[in-house]
């Protein structure tokens, strides 16, 4: 491993994730969150003092139907009131603090989502699995709830970005670090898991390997070379949590090896050009798709939890936000890179005015190929209020890119 490829600074922690549990008795969560909270801290803290920057800590709960009172949506707020005074509180990291309510398992829970969204926001993320029938269908029930609430969403959220808050999930195990498909699987007590972000550790191993004139041979030197670079790095970050003495309770879940773009760091699409790739969407796009795939799965000496595959986050990847503006790729496109990749449809803007009957035929579009291919998949759109095809959005959050609204055939 060459020095510049064993640079800290080229593989950033996103997120520190712990998974908690909590009861209907109120009283019981101060001590939750503030055992979570003390515990970031403390993990974050080495991990700072090693060289590593650490993004977010992030908190998951069992399905919010566990503990809030959902028979309406002022006792759901009551509950979501007293986590916001507790996750502001003393005890808790000076870092940027995201917390997920679970999942959401009734039409009804999916229902209440929109309003709970707008009123919280980033300390209300929260996913809906969505199962399948005897013959592989999505449960339409489920599906047409969450396309409904995307909708919501979208018309009671500046630009409609609460739905960065809100996914559907496909096939999606447990203890995901990244939001808003993480819930806890309730199978494990307190738990917690580490997620990436390597673009940049991409991006410069492959500036620094050689050209080679075949074509195959640049794909083995390109894989050896990534797969090198990024376990060097997964096993710096395991030997740190090995070594941190703690008697908290907090059981190590795993690693999720994704790349986990973001407009803060190197842009997936560089990658793909440093892959011989014209430009993402153009032929060869599948293939290098593909490679990428392969080397996030081949990391070994820790359990790879989550999606540990190609993450393509439209409006969180300045490149792809720009391919969109050229038309370079649409949402076929995206989904036919699902096949060999990680997540699916990923925070794609599309008309606002797309009928729920659309997004619920595109979100079991999606489900029909997590079935199929046996791994998970997730559908996270932004419908935005007034804008069609090809118009330019106007987000205002830090985490969105803007980029060219996608038609929904």
């Amino acid at each position: 491993m060459t020095p510049e490829l064993m640079k800290k600074d080229l593989c950033r922690l996103r997120t520190i994730t712990t998974f908690v549990v909590l009861e209907k008795d109120v009283s019981t969560w101060k001590e939750t969150i503030s055992l979570a909270g003390k515990f970031c801290s403390k993990l974050s803290g080495k991990f700072q003092e090693q060289g590593y920057e650490v993004q977010s800590v992030r908190m998951v709960t069992n399905p919010f139907g566990e503990y809030l009172d959902t028979s309406t949506v002022a006792g759901a707020r009551s509950g979501l009131d007293t986590l916001t005074h507790l996750l502001n509180g003393p005890d808790m990291p000076d870092l940027r603090i995201r917390f997920a309510i679970g999942e959401a398992k009734t039409r009804e829970e999916i229902l209440l989502l929109p309003s709970l969204i707008k009123d919280y926001g980033d300390l209300c993320n929260a996913c809906v699995n969505v199962g399948f029938d005897e013959y592989g269908i999505p449960d339409n029930t489920l599906v047409t709830s969450a396309a409904k609430a995307v909708r919501e969403i979208s018309r009671i959220t500046d630009q409609g970005e609460g739905n960065f808050n809100f996914t559907v999930n496909f096939n999606c195990d447990p203890y995901i670090p990244y939001f808003p498909a993480g819930y806890h699987g309730n199978t494990r007590g307190n738990c917690f898991v580490i997620g990436l972000e390597t673009p940049d550790l991409l991006v410069k191993t492959l500036e620094l390997l050689p050209g080679r004139q075949d074509h195959n041979d640049n794909f083995k030197a390109a894989y050896e070379g990534l797969a090198a670079a990024l376990q060097y790095h997964v096993d710096d970050v395991v030997s740190i949590v090995d070594a941190f003495g703690r008697d908290d309770g907090f059981e190590f879940v795993g690693i999720d090896s994704s790349a986990a773009p973001s407009k803060g760091c190197s842009s997936m699409v560089r990658v793909y050009e440093l892959l011989g790739v014209e430009y993402f969407g153009a032929a060869g796009t599948v293939e290098a798709s593909a490679l990428l795939t392969k080397i996030f799965k081949s990391v070994s000496g820790v359990p790879l939890v989550g999606f540990s595959g190609l993450m393509l986050a439209v409006t969180e990847d300045h490149g792809l936000a720009k391919g969109t503006k050229k038309a370079q790729f649409d949402i076929r496109s995206l989904l036919i890179y699902s096949a060999v990749c990680g997540i699916g449809l990923d925070t794609v803007p599309i008309p606002g005015s797309t009928p729920i009957k659309k997004i619920a035929a595109l979100m079991r579009d999606t489900g029909i190929m997590a079935h199929r291919l046996d791994k998970p998949l997730t559908v996270r759109l932004f419908p935005v209020p007034g804008l069609n095809p090809g118009d330019i959005t106007a987000f205002e959050s830090d985490d969105l890119c803007n980029c060219a609204v996608l038609a929904v055939p």
